[in-house]
This record gives C-alpha cells, sequence and structure tokens, in this order.
C-alpha cells in the first residue's frame, strides 16, 4: 500500500477569517469555497497540501478544548500543560526563518513560541493561529 498525505481538516468558529488568516499571513491560496452538509467549508491549498476549513454543521456544538487566539493574541499553552491527540501540524520553511518570522509578525501573527535553536543547527518556531490550532515551522537545514 502507498499512502499520499492530503489535508487538514479544521473546524472554525468563523471559517471565512480562518481561511483568509491562512491566506494573508502564510500565503496560501484560497481554491475551493462551498457547503457540505448545511456548513461553509473553505480549502486552502498552503505547502503542497490542503487545509480544510469548516464551520459548525448543524446540530454540532463544537469544544474548544485549547485556549483559542484573538488573531494576534499568542496563547501560553507550551508553558503550562499539553493535551492528548494532535499537538500540531508543521512545516519546513526553506530560506531564513526568523525574516520570515519578522514578515509574519507585521502582518499580525503571534507566536505561542518564538523562533529558537532546538538543536545545532535547527531552528523553529510556533505560531498561534486561529481556533486554538498551533503550527510549527523549521527552518530547513542545509
Amino acid at each position: 500500500m502507498s499512502l499520499t498525505f492530503d489535508h487538514i481538516h479544521l473546524i472554525s468558529a468563523d471559517p471565512k477569517a480562518a481561511a483568509a488568516w491562512y491566506e494573508d499571513i502564510l500565503g496560501g491560496e484560497i481554491v475551493a469555497d462551498y457547503e457540505l452538509r448545511g456548513a461553509p467549508q473553505i480549502n486552502v491549498r498552503l505547502g503542497g497540501m490542503t487545509v480544510i476549513i469548516r464551520g459548525r454543521r448543524p446540530g454540532e456544538e463544537p469544544l474548544a478544548t485549547r485556549p483559542m487566539t484573538d488573531f494576534g493574541v499568542a496563547r501560553e499553552r507550551y508553558s503550562s500543560h499539553n493535551e492528548w491527540g494532535t499537538d500540531h501540524f508543521g512545516y519546513t520553511y526553506h530560506g531564513d526563518l526568523r525574516a520570515f518570522c519578522e514578515a509574519i509578525r507585521a502582518k499580525g501573527a503571534s507566536f505561542s513560541v518564538e523562533p529558537w535553536q532546538f538543536s545545532a543547527g535547527g531552528l523553529l518556531c510556533y505560531v498561534a493561529a486561529p481556533d486554538g490550532v498551533s503550527i510549527e515551522i523549521v527552518q530547513a537545514r542545509g
């Protein structure tokens, strides 16, 4: 069997605002915007994969299990607690990660973990995304 990664599916309190964040801050491209099963659904192409962002479906009451960001207010979760289940998803950045972080900070991004050297030659950060999502970005080596 051969598997390839296809998508990440997020449930959002405000899918249009969240999709705009992925587009404006991280340079994603909105490739579809439609309704499915009674809820808005927006597909954003980012880093060779699709981030599917959908709203609340009729009858659903999603629970906020993590502190939510307010599009610019960092959450302090890494110093205080972890949770079972998906912790984050990650990208590799091919270039100067510190410069990239400053560029997206100027656009309004906030960081739950500021860029730091986690190993010899290894630099990473965690971007605080909408709806309590955490995105790790690691600088490519070499």
